[in-house]
């Protein structure tokens, strides 16, 4: 097998985890408050991507680990909003495909950020998100839930992330510069928790299992393996492969939870998967062949 089918299987593997993310997190907030979660999740997390970067990290610039620490800022800024959509929301499948609309912001915000016009192709894409969008939010009507509405919240977040993270942060190795906004999440979300959240007197046993496999599995672990599969492949294949996420966790969503999605919600669903590989193949599907 060769390097770059080997770094094609760890990137699928990679969404599998993310979607299985989703119902980590769902289980775990049914005894923890969701933002105390995400404080423990990323503080947990970033310990343990720490032993494979603490070399670098003493030997960082100071000036780089405090930008990376800022665009760390905007992260909580988008995990709290994501994980305070899940916990008011009832369909985390639908909730994935809004937020995976976040690639499809970003080309818009580094239009208004840094006077960077999108491609083409993205005007062609853009529409049928759109479209995709408002078959999700018909049902007897135009009914747009507000989880629906934190989770486009979210998706604007990531896509700001995205961008600011890949214009001032580029001067840290990739795993330091994980760990650094993983574990300043963790702490404005710890923050945030203790502004606003009551910790329960006691906590069921199981829910510090679903919370072990949420941090280690579905973030420090996904992560890692995120990093090592986006070597060895070229980052249009590795785009396009990140969009299983959302297509994993309604599979996982309706198994798990027994999940129905309406006609108009399916078809919205589809038009968003649609848009996304319009984007990124840049209007052209194109299948190769291993040899």
């Amino acid at each position: 097998m060769n390097s770059e089918r080997k770094a094609s299987l760890i990137l699928v593997v990679t969404t599998l985890f993310a979607a299985f993310g989703w119902i980590f997190s769902k289980e775990t907030i049914a005894g923890l408050p969701p933002f105390a979660f995400v404080g423990l999740r990323f503080l947990v997390a970033s310990l343990c991507i720490l032993p494979l970067c603490y070399r670098a990290l003493i030997n960082a610039n100071r000036q780089a680990i405090a930008q990376a620490a800022m665009v760390g800022v905007l992260l909580s800024g988008a995990l709290l909003s994501w994980i305070h959509a899940i916990s008011i929301s009832e369909t985390l499948g639908e909730g994935a495909f809004i937020v995976s609309l976040s690639m499809l912001i970003v080309p818009l915000i580094a239009w208004l950020l840094f006077k960077q016009k999108p491609k083409r192709i993205f005007w062609v894409s853009l529409p049928i998100a759109v479209i995709g969008l408002g078959f999700l939010s018909l049902a007897d009507g135009w009914q747009a839930s507000s989880s629906q509405l934190w989770f486009l919240v979210n998706a604007s977040m990531l896509a700001l992330h995205f961008n600011i993270n890949s214009k001032y942060s580029q001067t840290l190795p990739v795993l330091l510069l994980t760990c650094i906004q993983l574990f300043v999440t963790g702490v404005i979300a710890m923050i945030a928790s203790a502004m606003f959240e009551t910790m329960p007197q006691s906590i069921e046993p199981s829910i510090w299992g679903w919370f072990a496999l949420s941090a280690v599995l579905a973030t420090a672990l996904r992560y890692v393996m995120q990093t090592l599969g986006q070597k060895h492949i070229n980052p249009g294949n590795a785009a396009l492969i990140m969009i299983l996420e959302p297509v994993w966790t309604v599979v996982l969503s309706v198994l798990w939870y027994a999940e129905q999605l309406s006609h108009s919600k399916l078809i919205g669903c589809v038009l968003i998967l649609l848009a996304l590989i319009i984007y990124r193949t840049d209007g052209r599907l194109r299948l190769r062949a291993y040899r």
